[in-house]
C-alpha cells in the first residue's frame, strides 16, 4: 500500500457544501432574527432586545443600510404606552394584502411580557403607516409566553386570521390564533407534546452540546417550546416545531379555528411527521413544499410533497439559520445570526463574529398567499 508523509498532500477530503447561497446583506451592529421580503422586493428585518444595543427593533434595508421602520418614534419603547410603541420584536411578516405585520413580544431579555405590550402591528406598505394594532389578551399571553413567529390566512372570517407560536423557555408552549377583525385571540395545544421541548433532545452545534453555561455551575438544558411555523399552500394545514426538538408536527387549521373544539380533539389530530433536523424557522412555498433550517448541520432543508427531505443549502457560513422567508423573486431568504455563540452558552463569553448575514438560495417557487 502506497503512502505519503503527513503534510505532503495538496488536497484532503472535506465536508462538501450543497447549493449556492448568496449573501444579500451584512449586519455589523445588533443581531437580527426575523426577515420578510415584500412582493416588490423590499426587505424588512427585526432585532429583538436581548442584550445588544438595539436603537430600533424593526428596520428596512434601504440603499445599503438598515433604517428604522416604519419610523424611529414607534421603535422607541415607552413603558407608559406599551400598546403603541415597540418593546422587543421577534418576527416581521408581509401578508398577502401588502402589510408588514410586526410581532412584538414585549418581553425584552426573555422577561415576562409587559402588560398590554404583546401585540401584532400592521403597517401598510403603500403608505408606511400603522393601520392596525391588536394587543393580545392576558388570557392568551401567559406570564411565561414568548410569542415567536406568525403566519396568515386572510380568507378566514371578515379580515383573516393569524397563527402564532408561543416559544416559552419556562412555561407551556402552544399555538395562538388571532381573529384579525375582532382582535380576539385564543390558545390551542397549550403544553401539548408537539409544542413542548423534547426531554430527550440534546443539541450539538459546531461540535459542542448547546446548553446554558454559567461559570461555576453545571450546564443546563436550553429548552425552547414551539418556535417555527408554516402554513400549507391550501391553508388547510399548519406546520410547527419546538426549537428543542428535531420533529416536525402538523395539525388541521380548521380545528385551530374552531373555538369549541376540545383540547382532546385537537391533540388527537396532531401528526408527528418525523425528524427533519433541529430547526429554528420554518416556511412554505406555493408548490406545497416546506422549508426548515437545520442549525446543527449548518443547513437549510426542503420537504418534498412526498415527505422526503432534501438539503438545498449546506455551508459553514450558515451559522444558526434563524428565520426563513420565501419571496416572489423565486428565492428563499434566511438570516444566519450565530445565536448559539451568545454569551449565555459560553460562560459569559460572547463568541459571535460580526457581521451577521442575510443569505438567499434559489428555489423556483413563490410564497404562500392565502387571500
Amino acid at each position: 500500500m502506497a503512502s505519503k508523509a503527513s503534510g505532503s498532500s495538496k488536497h484532503l477530503a472535506s465536508d462538501r457544501p450543497i447549493g449556492a447561497i448568496e449573501p444579500v446583506f451584512e449586519f455589523h451592529d445588533a443581531m437580527p432574527t426575523g426577515v420578510s421580503v415584500a412582493a416588490d422586493g423590499r426587505i424588512f428585518i427585526n432585532f429583538p432586545r436581548w442584550g445588544d444595543d438595539v436603537p430600533f427593533t424593526v428596520g428596512e434595508i434601504r440603499k445599503g443600510e438598515v433604517v428604522a421602520y416604519p419610523d424611529a418614534a414607534i421603535n422607541t419603547f415607552d413603558p407608559k404606552r406599551p400598546g403603541e410603541t415597540l418593546g422587543s420584536v421577534q418576527s416581521v411578516v408581509v401578508d398577502p394584502a401588502n402589510r408588514l405585520w410586526i410581532l412584538d413580544t414585549a418581553a425584552p431579555g426573555f422577561s415576562s411580557p409587559i402588560a398590554g405590550g404583546a401585540k401584532l402591528v400592521a403597517v401598510d406598505l403603500k403608505t408606511d403607516k400603522v393601520v392596525k394594532t391588536i394587543v393580545l389578551s392576558s388570557s392568551t399571553v401567559l406570564s411565561t409566553t414568548y410569542i415567536n413567529d406568525v403566519r396568515f390566512d386572510l380568507r378566514q372570517g371578515k379580515a383573516g386570521v393569524a397563527f402564532i407560536t408561543d416559544s416559552s423557555i419556562s412555561g407551556p408552549g402552544g399555538i395562538i390564533v388571532v381573529d384579525l377583525d375582532s382582535g380576539e385571540s385564543w390558545r390551542k395545544l397549550t403544553g401539548h407534546k408537539s409544542t413542548s421541548p423534547d426531554p430527550a433532545f440534546i443539541p450539538v452545534v459546531e461540535g459542542e452540546r448547546l446548553a446554558v453555561r454559567e461559570k461555576g455551575r453545571p450546564p443546563a438544558p436550553f429548552n425552547v417550546a414551539s418556535d417555527g411555523i408554516a402554513i400549507s399552500a391550501d391553508g388547510a394545514t399548519l406546520y410547527y416545531c419546538p426549537l428543542s426538538s428535531r420533529h416536525l408536527y402538523s395539525v388541521p387549521t380548521a380545528l385551530l379555528l374552531d373555538r369549541s373544539a376540545t383540547d382532546a380533539a385537537v391533540a388527537e389530530a396532531v401528526v408527528d411527521l418525523g425528524e427533519k433536523g433541529a430547526s429554528d424557522g420554518l416556511e412554505a412555498d406555493d408548490k406545497g413544499r416546506i422549508y426548515a433550517g437545520d442549525y446543527e448541520r449548518n443547513s437549510v432543508r426542503q420537504r418534498q410533497t412526498d415527505g422526503e427531505w432534501k438539503t438545498i443549502a449546506h455551508d459553514p457560513r450558515i451559522l444558526w439559520p434563524d428565520t426563513l422567508s420565501v419571496a416572489s423573486d423565486g428565492y428563499l431568504y434566511f438570516t444566519a445570526n450565530q445565536l448559539h455563540r451568545q454569551a449565555q452558552f459560553h460562560e459569559g463569553k460572547d463568541l459571535r463574529e460580526k457581521p451577521y448575514t442575510l443569505f438567499r438560495v434559489k428555489i423556483d417557487a413563490g410564497p404562500v398567499l392565502l387571500r
